[in-house]
């Protein structure tokens, strides 16, 4: 990946830090603009084998077999007290050949996890620091053929495309790092280049939480919504921590959801940070926060009480947070409903 930082670097790029890039113009561009982002915040994880599926079945909360190439379902990897480790995006890229897709700081952490179990099993997992993931957002004729639902992928033998929810139409494109500088110039023929800060809003505003390092072994997948984004199957056979999550849910356990919102104020609060009410009571935590692009303040994933009223004044370090909808409904999204529904495949 040397390389591939030295070329970010010749575009203008300059790191915010380990994981996250930025570039001379973005301060200037809208979140409604069309752009080229790199998603050097995400990675890779390969489980590849005859047993790859058998593997993932008995670990993740999604239906292997959801993942047939067209859809690209959500997961979680829990603890056997149904906690999330990481979550994920499976990607089916080949017979016996899976991809997850995840944040880059949870890839050596799930890989030591899974690697516990991977030696009875015919398959293989790999960190795959070959790929250069990249960030398309709006309208681009290059995405044309490329898949127009979200969730869902298309791919050849080299490079993956798949459609991401949000406000503006977004792919993640994930293709070999000596591919990538020209499909780089292919894309700058069209798009403005723009840094990690755009897809982490997008992100935002379509109540997507990719957890980090920071937040592994913190909430129940319903926590973060994710059975209302479609990435639980309740209906697969058992995989770690599957009696709590299912109980968390058919006995209405869930305390705390994810919710979006906006804090005043033009610099981001530390993760974790604490939300307190009227009363300075500590009713729920940020979990992501970017600056918004107009400077007046910040857009923010939030995990909070459900006792909590939308309307109810809230603060976090002393500053005035603000609630906002949530861009889907907050039940259950029936992953069977999105697998029967795929798309046809796409070359």
């Amino acid at each position: 990946m040397h390389d591939w930082t030295a070329h970010l670097e010749a575009q203008g790029g300059q790191p915010r830090d380990a994981l996250h890039w930025q570039f001379p113009d973005d301060a200037h561009q809208a979140d409604d603009a069309s752009a080229l982002v790199p998603l050097t915040h995400l990675a890779v994880l390969e489980c590849r084998g005859a047993d790859a599926a058998r593997f993932l079945q008995g670990q993740t909360s999604a239906n292997v077999e959801h993942a047939n190439g067209t859809l690209a379902p959500l997961t979680v990897f829990c603890t056997p007290k149904g906690r999330v480790l990481a979550n994920a995006e499976l990607l089916k890229v080949a017979p016996e050949h899976y991809w997850l897709v995840l944040h880059a700081s949870l890839v050596a952490p799930l890989k030591q996890q899974l690697d516990k179990y991977a030696p009875f099993y015919k398959m293989t997992l790999a960190a795959r620091d070959d790929l250069v993931l990249l960030g398309v957002v709006g309208d681009t004729s290059i995405a044309a053929t490329w898949p127009s639902t979200a969730w869902h992928m298309a791919h050849d033998n080299a490079s993956v495309v798949v459609r991401h929810p949000g406000p503006q139409p977004r792919w993640l494109v994930a293709l070999p790092a000596d591919q990538a500088e020209t499909q780089w110039a292919a894309l700058t023929a069209e798009l403005a280049l723009n840094g990690t800060d755009l897809w982490l809003r997008a992100d935002i505003a379509a109540g997507l939480a990719w957890l980090t390092q920071a937040h592994s072994d913190s909430y129940l997948p319903q926590m973060i919504n994710w059975e209302a984004l479609g990435g639980i199957s309740f209906r697969k056979g058992c995989y770690t921590g599957q009696e709590v999550v299912a109980r968390a849910h058919f006995r209405g356990q869930v305390k705390r959801r994810l919710g979006v919102a906006r804090l005043a104020g033009d610099t981001p609060p530390v993760l974790g940070s604490e939300i307190r009410d009227a009363q300075e009571k500590r009713v729920g935590e940020v979990c992501q926060a970017e600056t918004d692009p107009s400077g007046t303040g910040c857009q923010l994933l939030i995990v909070i009480s459900t006792a909590v009223a939308d309307d109810e004044p809230l603060q976090v370090e002393g500053r005035e947070l603000t609630r906002a909808p949530l861009p889907y409904p907050l039940e259950r999204l029936d992953p069977e409903t999105l697998a029967a529904a795929s798309e046809p495949a796409q070359a």
